[in-house]
């Protein structure tokens, strides 16, 4: 078996053994950086999430693979600039990283061209850290009305990346409350150094890297 196999049912296990439902948790195997012939074990094994960060290179990989595996879901785990949208909205499932109404209103236009609509989470600058992009705690519920309402966008939940070297379960509850605030359902928080924490904590998507693929050169 391969060894990115071992890995996710290793997560897999784990998560069952701390009792939390699997069927509500969905692992997003990024596959950045990764080769196609690294990702098809995977696919094989039945894994249908994954993620990437950089458009050029999801392209590259991902569009020939998802004519032949229709059922895939590909997630726009990273910063998104505006005049890449044109390339993410035909390929993506997800977009997980939405941050600014100009990349909202970019988003919408593309979806209207090709009638496609994503499932897309905004991104909270949770740690209010400078050199992070995101929404503010405080204007996010001003920000997802003018998605939901003016752009008619389908904004499933939120997504946070903490500070690092932080205990990150405070920030977790708090992505957890904001949910709640504007009646969201999904969470997109935890990767393979903190997902277990962040499963304990509401995280219904998981973006699991390395401790899926093993470690990047």
């Amino acid at each position: 078996m391969h060894q990115s196999i071992n890995n996710l049912v290793s997560i897999q296990n784990t998560l069952k053994i701390e009792n939390l439902e699997l069927n509500k948790i969905k692992i997003i195997a990024v596959s950045k950086t990764f080769p196609i012939n690294e990702i098809l074990p995977l696919i094989n094994h039945g894994q249908v999430h994954f993620g990437e960060n950089k458009v050029q290179e999801a392209i590259e990989k991902w569009q020939e693979i998802k004519q032949d595996f229709k059922h895939l879901q590909l997630h726009m785990i990273g910063k998104l600039q505006s005049n890449k949208v044109k390339f993410v909205v035909p390929l993506f499932d997800y977009i997980h990283s939405l941050d600014s109404l100009k990349l909202a209103k970019k988003i919408a236009e593309e979806q209207d061209k090709i009638k496609k609509r994503l499932k897309i989470f905004i991104q909270i600058n949770i740690g209010n850290e400078e050199q992070k992009n995101g929404i503010d705690e405080g204007d996010l519920e001003e920000f997802y009305k003018k998605c939901v309402n003016e752009f008619e966008l389908d904004i499933v939940g939120l997504m946070c990346l903490p500070p690092k070297d932080i205990n990150t379960k405070e920030y977790f509850v708090k992505m957890k409350n904001l949910a709640q605030k504007i009646n969201v359902k999904e969470l997109s928080m935890g990767m393979s150094n903190d997902y277990l924490d962040a499963a304990k904590h509401g995280a219904t998507y998981l973006r699991i890297g390395s401790k899926v693929f093993g470690n990047r050169n």
